[in-house]
């Protein structure tokens, strides 16, 4: 008897005519059409945004360029009369401040007000002093005084009566720089009226605080040169307004401008890389 052929442990025949064919690769999927209208839509967006912002920034720096350039021309030009009384309502940062203006009258030294600060003499206070001129009550910054020992513990100015500028005394004149209040928040302690303790030289509540709420809802400072009384033992210097504006826009500008082209930049890359990944797949199907 014949044995049948011996076949190797492990082993099967392979069915007759089975041809082994190698197995294809599977394919990486295009995005959908939904996925490309969002990732159009998305690119729109924030490249729109961006570029707003670029615009907005572009015109808010010519809008600080045109402030700065009004600015200077008034801190050196020849100072003007006081604004009238009736034009005090509608005094505003554009049109006035830092505006030299000459202010005639009277000094009332006993309801002076100390506004604690730092300047580049030091720390100490602003001395604001009302002022009775033709127009009414104005508070001037007569200058800086350092903080002498026992500052701190000094009597509040007593409050004015019904006519405080009754009181004869004799006129000065200055030509000094119109400010608009300082507002709240330029330093981490706000004012304290109660305990006549002032941080920022808020207008209104020192005026009320001094009994004289129809003080004119701006002040002076008075230059170098012209700080009163000149016989003064406290002499406070003058002049030491600082003038700065901060012009980062250009630079918020490009900023935002280079936001837009990176979103532009990035969505071109992406439709050239599916544009390739199309192309390589038609040609693979064609073969």
């Amino acid at each position: 008897m014949t044995d049948a052929p011996h076949r190797g442990a492990g082993t099967e025949a392979s069915p007759a005519g089975d041809v082994s064919t190698p197995q294809p690769t599977a394919r990486a999927r295009l995005p959908s059409t939904g996925k490309r209208i969002a990732l159009a839509a998305a690119a729109a967006f924030f490249f729109c945004a961006f570029a707003s912002l670029g615009i907005w920034q572009v015109k808010r720096l010519q809008w600080k360029q045109d402030l700065i350039a009004r600015v200077d021309a008034r801190v050196h030009a020849a100072p003007v009369p006081l604004p009238r009384a009736g034009e005090w309502p509608r005094i505003t940062a554009d049109t006035h401040e830092y505006l030299r203006v000459k202010v005639r009258g009277t000094f009332l030294y006993d309801y002076t007000t100390r506004v604690q600060t730092t300047t580049a003499l030091g720390i100490g206070f602003w001395l604001m002093t009302p002022m009775c001129t033709e127009e009414g009550i104005l508070l001037v910054n007569r200058g800086f005084v350092p903080m002498q020992s026992g500052d701190l513990k000094l009597p509040p100015p007593p409050r004015a009566g019904a006519n405080p500028c009754a009181v004869a005394a004799d006129p000065v004149e200055i030509a000094g720089l119109l400010r608009l209040p300082e507002p709240k928040g330029r330093v981490l302690r706000e004012n304290d009226p109660v305990n006549d303790r002032w941080y920022t030289r808020d207008v209104a509540p020192i005026a009320i605080a001094r009994g004289m709420p129809q003080a004119a809802p701006f002040f002076v400072d008075a230059p170098a040169g012209q700080e009163y009384p000149r016989d003064a033992s406290e002499k406070p210097t003058g002049g030491l307004t600082v003038i700065s504006f901060p012009n980062n826009h250009l630079v918020y500008a490009l900023t935002w401008f280079g936001l837009a082209a990176m979103v532009a930049g990035g969505y071109y890359l992406v439709l050239r890389y599916d544009k390739r990944r199309a192309t390589r797949e038609t040609d693979e199907d064609s073969d």
